[in-house]
């Protein structure tokens, strides 16, 4: 979700990695990740000046598999200064290691930055190695039980770029195939760092809530 704008710092982009051998699998087809599925957390935006999360709601929009791609909205609930929870439109790409690998080549991310970032989850852990390689392109993850993901928003669905907020950033995430959980960090250069997503696919399925209507462009 949005964050305020912080310190700023700089990153080189490296080149975008997204070629693939023969670790030309899909990630496992999952009932929990599909058009409609909601879920509902928090993330934590604290700064070193006070602690604060915000409540959040995503529900994915769009998801094909074979192009590694998948798309939503996400809803802020308790936002300071907005009068009106804030509601942004995400696309996500899917590390696949046929159209995506661990390595971002964009959105001011590094090499460095990334593996820092996946470092976050326990799951990367025996990935670590082979994606230090060349971002994980060998890799067959058919059948392993999380599904790593970048999220990028790309506009506000209710209110406008003036309200004070960026969304120059993006998610490192890690889906959990076996309960549908997602946790989550947010990375920009001029936020605070490893801002926490945490997510719970919602007991009711694809009607545990809803958002109000608003129209995508």
């Amino acid at each position: 979700m949005p964050v305020r704008i912080a310190e700023s710092s700089s990153c080189s982009t490296p080149s975008q990695g997204s070629g693939a051998n023969s670790g030309d699998t899909l990630p496992p087809a999952c009932t929990l990740l599909s058009v409609g599925q909601a879920f509902s957390g928090s993330q934590n935006v604290s700064s070193l000046q006070k602690d604060e999360a915000w409540k959040v709601n995503v529900r994915i929009q769009g998801c094909d598999l074979d192009h590694g791609y998948l798309c939503g909205t996400m809803e802020a609930l308790n936002v300071p200064f907005a009068d009106t929870p804030v509601v942004t439109f995400w696309e996500g790409e899917i590390v696949d290691t046929k159209n995506y690998t661990f390595f971002t080549g964009k959105w001011e991310a590094t090499i460095e930055d990334d593996i820092r970032h996946w470092s976050k989850f326990p799951s990367f852990s025996p990935l670590l190695n082979e994606v230090k390689d060349d971002g994980g392109r060998s890799l067959n993850l058919s059948n392993y039980p999380y599904i790593f993901m970048r999220w990028k928003e790309q506009y506000f669905v209710n209110v406008g770029v003036d309200c004070g907020l960026t969304i120059a950033g993006f998610y490192y995430v890690c889906f959990s195939v076996s309960d549908g959980s997602i946790d989550g960090f947010y990375y920009d250069p001029n936020s605070s760092p490893f801002q926490k997503l945490e997510l719970k696919s919602t007991n009711e399925g694809k009607s545990g809530f809803s958002f109000s209507s608003y129209q995508l462009q």
